[in-house]
């Protein structure tokens, strides 16, 4: 006011400076009663909402401590669980027909379900269960033909997942007089077990469905190649041999100079089709692990998924898994094997009793197993009950 009476300043710059002071000072002060009326407001809704949060956390830790109880003792419930650990057997050395659980394995799909699984390769021959009742094994991979024949002998034997399901049967040479089932009647056959009567009767089926009635069943010769398949019917040692895999033996052997390595399939010629795997416990044992025996299947599924989509990065587990193979030769043949093994991973891991009914049946024709054996209960050695 004196600088303006005294002439000093013209009013307009008198005003350029007030403004400045004045606006930000104001501004201010309507901010702060802003600030202050949204912190209140917030305080007053944590007050309101702080006995709802607290009663929500006291229902969900009663719920836990509840369901802590149903399940187990309480203490337990709420201390870190360790992961379970499967120690799953394989029937024979590591090859593409476990694709599925090598997947699982390299990728971090059984880690992802909560489960550490060893996967353990037979350094011989070994029964199955009696590696689980031992408690060095939890579980097991066979075929449906021995979980049969293991449950007529009356063996604790609980088959629950099917993840493999392949082509095969009788390999024969073409360009050796054989072109159709008939044919093999009174040849020499190669089949694990020999001289006992499972390879006769896989032959003897076949040559039957063929239409050949008058052939007898001891005129058959029987040689153990063990699972040499293609190195009996080489070394002239037999004229077939029996059961093959055809994304193995087939290509395995005309691999080896056999141009006319063919085979003969189960389901075409009267023979139930047991060229599957399937994973397999003790009763005892999947009634102490289904929550985690369902997780496995649920596990290997995820992976047969990847196998199906991306079959190159499947392909590249395995070749983690194994590690390199030096021999140029087989290289090819295990790559030829995994392309004919990438399609036989079912997504239906369950299996019918049906199945079995008739499975059984034809084991007691063939007189594989006892006449009563076709009175065992298919529920005592199968179960879908993880497998859906």
């Amino acid at each position: 006011q004196i600088l303006k009476r005294e002439g000093t300043f013209p009013d307009n710059r008198i005003q350029s400076r007030q403004q400045p002071l004045i606006g930000p000072l104001r501004d201010a002060m309507k901010m702060g009663k802003q600030r202050k009326i949204a912190l209140t407001s917030l305080v007053v809704i944590v007050v309101l909402l702080l006995p709802s949060l607290a009663l929500n956390e006291d229902r969900e830790a009663t719920n836990d401590r509840l369901q802590c109880e149903r399940d187990e003792d309480e203490k337990q419930c709420l201390s870190p669980q360790p992961t379970p650990k499967i120690r799953l057997g394989l029937e024979w050395f590591t090859n593409p027909d476990h694709l599925p659980l090598v997947v699982a394995l390299r990728r971090g799909i059984f880690a992802d379900f909560g489960l550490d699984v060893e996967l353990v390769e037979p350094s011989d021959h070994w029964e199955a269960e009696e590696e689980i009742l031992a408690g060095r094994l939890d579980v097991a991979v066979t075929e449906p033909l021995h979980l049969a024949q293991d449950a007529a002998r009356g063996k604790p034997v609980l088959g629950f997942s099917r993840f493999l399901h392949t082509d095969g049967g009788v390999l024969y040479d073409r360009n050796k007089g054989i072109e159709r089932p008939s044919d093999m009647c009174g040849k020499t056959i190669s089949y694990p077990g020999s001289p006992g009567k499972g390879g006769p009767a896989i032959v003897q089926t076949m040559v039957e469905a063929d239409g050949k009635l008058d052939c007898d069943i001891d005129s058959y010769g029987k040689h153990n190649g063990g699972f040499f398949h293609t190195d009996a019917l080489l070394k002239g040692d037999a004229d077939v041999a029996t059961l093959i895999f055809w994304n193995f033996e087939i290509i395995e052997a005309r691999s080896k100079g056999m141009d006319g390595a063919d085979f003969f399939s189960l389901k075409e010629w009267g023979v139930p089709d047991f060229c599957q795997l399937v994973l397999m416990t003790t009763p005892e044992r999947f009634s102490e692990m289904k929550e985690e025996l369902r997780r496995l299947v649920l596990a290997m599924r995820k992976a047969t998924g990847i196998i199906h989509r991306q079959p190159d990065i499947a392909r590249e587990y395995y070749r983690e898994h194994v590690g390199p193979t030096p021999d140029e030769g087989q290289k090819e043949i295990m790559e030829a094997t995994i392309t004919a093994t990438l399609p036989a991973f079912p997504n239906d891991n369950t299996m019918s009793s049906d199945y079995y009914d008739h499975l059984m049946s034809w084991l007691v024709q063939t007189g594989q197993v006892e006449a009563d054996s076709t009175s065992t209960n298919v529920s005592s050695y199968w179960t879908n009950e993880v497998a859906w």
